[in-house]
């Protein structure tokens, strides 16, 4: 069984009211490294997961028993979705802690012209979405396609990855990711 450290270490720096910056400060590491670990990008080593939790306070032992309560809320008005993208892509998720949850689902909305970025995405797990509105561009290792609304994709998220809108109108899609690791 793996240790989701990322949304852990999340879920416990925002129950104690504590930025991304204000951790690091306090941590002596960059705002950069708390991201990338919360992100799951980067697995810290004990020793520096140590120095990062001793900003908390909390310690190694408790900070692995944590358990949080599972939300029981079971639906949404679409004013609680919670927006974590910034710029041209909007990506609104369901709940606000995914710690503890196997899935994520988001609702995205690319402006025209936006871009996941020229690096492609790679993250465990699995992807798959379905196009609302607009034209998106999905691009799996070396295969690229234009999807219209009603098109969907569907693969392993360790295969490089890439979206971009394409065409004059922003581009939503329903998507889910699992485990969470976007």
């Amino acid at each position: 069984m793996s240790v989701d450290i990322g949304n852990r270490l999340r879920h416990v720096r925002l129950l104690n009211n504590l930025s991304q910056r204000e951790l690091a400060k306090r941590a002596g590491v960059t705002n950069s490294t708390i991201s990338l670990i919360e992100s799951n990008s980067s697995n810290p080593s004990v020793g520096a997961l140590k120095r990062i939790l001793d900003g908390i306070p909390i310690g190694l032992a408790e900070f692995f028993a944590f358990e949080p309560d599972r939300p029981k809320k079971a639906f949404y008005r679409a004013d609680e979705l919670v927006e974590i993208g910034k710029g041209p892509i909007s990506y609104r998720q369901i709940g606000d802690n995914l710690f503890g949850r196997s899935l994520q689902i988001l609702k995205e909305c690319y402006q025209p012209g936006a871009d996941t970025g020229k690096v492609p995405l790679v993250h465990d797990g699995e992807e798959g979405g379905i196009v609302l509105s607009g034209r998106l561009e999905v691009t799996v290792d070396d295969e690229r396609r234009v999807l219209g609304p009603g098109d969907a994709y569907y693969f392993e998220s360790r295969r490089p990855h890439r979206f971009r809108c394409v065409g004059p109108v922003a581009c939503e899609i329903i998507s889910a990711c699992t485990p969470p690791t976007f």
